[in-house]
């Protein structure tokens, strides 16, 4: 990667250049003749250029750096080979890593405290971006980044997939994954039985009654984490319902009155309810956390189960020879509808308490590269958010069947949307009450207003 002082030095230089030509072209004059100039002495034309005043120096990216980062599904090798290529550039800069599969929970009492890390990449159990943006613990990047170039002197976001997420005309965070729930299934497992790919929700129903029959589960989900099955499924179906119109989940981020007690919620309740009353969960799912309930998937236990595109390379240490995923975007579209794609970004951020600014927005500004985002596609086999030619990449066979899914006209992509932490809580608990039976479809609606109303306050 380049030197960024250099390249800014160079595209001073130019834009000085352009500038002085148009002002000799003598913009302003709306078309009318330029007045003569005045006659001026030979002293005055022939003063030297002042070139030798000082020019304002960029801020010296140097000092101590601290970037907190979930590990997850996409491991740390892209995270080290960046932060690594980071520290050969600026040298002066000192980075401390914060990182884990707990991180976010055991970082939060420095956040309470008023003592975040510099770099902050908001992903996994435990962080909440909309809250973080609530509780006042971000940065407001709306001007930097509006303006900001990456290291190889291109606007940074105008290479993004999703740009960065708006909070009334305010811009907090840049996503720095792109991905999308759906549902994915047994591909091995369905060649072999016969089984057809569900297209829309009566083939779902009917598939389902096919595997059912065969003696294995239709569906597995992770229920210690609900919000798997309301990314792969409720919000699809919200969507579908509310006449492919994805404003409903921009309205329940919002939290706005009647947005989770309507007809495409109750509609989408009553078929999650069939699933249950069918049979087709496994109801083993309860006490599941994901990798649980992803191995029972990949032992040819359950045929189907909703999750991110990260699925594949989480699993890849325990993927059993033969086995192969397949993925579809939603099940739950009426027939001759279409598929829905609930995105999901995992996003960067710098702490508005940071220590050293200067360093973290030239962190950033090293990252949303196209080369880093075909090392992020190597590395992981997902998507960075971030157009780059992945064909020759090293990308899952998913993550491409993703992208065509993307890519069509049969497909809606929702916006990107987040909802509050209380919210998101209610929600989880609501689904998972739902699932066990304990609640009625209309309870669920119920207790998601009342958590709405709450946030309204």
């Amino acid at each position: 990667m380049k030197s960024k002082g250099k390249k800014k030095a160079a595209l001073s230089l130019v834009m000085m250049s352009i500038v002085l030509s148009l002002a000799g072209c003598g913009g302003g004059t709306n078309g009318a003749e330029a007045p003569a100039p005045e006659k001026t002495t030979a002293a005055t034309q022939t003063e030297p250029a002042k070139t030798d005043e000082p020019k304002p120096e960029e801020p010296k990216v140097a000092g101590d750096l601290e970037i907190q980062y979930f590990v997850g599904g996409y491991g740390d090798g892209w995270w080290k080979e960046v932060i690594g290529e980071f520290k050969k550039n600026y040298p002066d800069v000192n980075i401390k890593e914060s990182a884990g599969s707990q991180i976010n929970e055991q970082m939060k009492p420095r956040w309470i405290q008023g003592n975040p890390p510099d770099v902050v990449y908001i992903d996994g159990a435990g962080s909440n971006e909309t809250q973080m943006v609530l509780d006042d613990q971000l940065m407001d990047i709306t001007d930097w980044v509006k303006d900001a170039k990456n290291v190889d002197g291109e606007p940074l976001t105008s290479n993004l997939i999703a740009p960065p997420q708006d909070y009334s005309g305010k811009n907090y965070t840049i996503p720095l994954v792109f991905g999308s729930w759906g549902t994915f299934y047994d591909e091995t497992l369905f060649t072999e039985k016969g089984w057809d790919v569900p297209k829309d929700w009566d083939s779902f129903l009917a598939t389902s009654e096919k595997i059912k029959a065969d003696g294995v589960y239709p569906y597995i989900h992770t229920g210690k984490y609900p919000y798997y099955i309301v990314g792969g499924l409720l919000n699809t179906g919200f969507v579908s319902e509310n006449g492919d119109n994805p404003q409903i989940l921009k309205d329940q981020e919002a939290a706005k009155e009647g947005s989770f007690k309507n007809d495409a919620v109750a509609n989408t309740l009553k078929k999650i309810v069939d699933m249950r009353d069918k049979g087709y969960f496994d109801n083993a799912s309860f006490g599941m956390s994901h990798t649980d309930s992803q191995m029972l998937f990949l032992q040819h236990k359950d045929a189907m189960i909703p999750n991110g595109l990260w699925l594949e390379n989480e699993m890849k240490k325990d993927v059993p020879e033969g086995f192969k995923f397949g993925f579809i975007p939603s099940v739950m579209q009426k027939p001759g509808g279409k598929f829905v794609a609930i995105p999901y970004t995992s996003n960067i951020a710098i702490a508005k308490k940071a220590k050293n600014p200067d360093a973290a927005k030239a962190f950033i500004e090293f990252i949303f590269t196209k080369q880093a985002a075909v090392r992020w596609a190597e590395l992981t086999g997902a998507l960075m958010n971030v157009k780059a030619d992945l064909e020759s990449s090293g990308a899952s066979d998913v993550v491409k069947t993703a992208m065509k899914y993307f890519n069509g006209s049969d497909t809606i992509v929702a916006p990107v949307f987040k909802l509050a932490a209380d919210i998101e809580q209610a929600e989880n608990d609501a689904t998972i009450a739902l699932l066990q039976g304990s609640i009625t479809p209309e309870e669920w609606m119920d207790r998601m207003e009342k958590a709405a109303a709450k946030i309204r306050k």
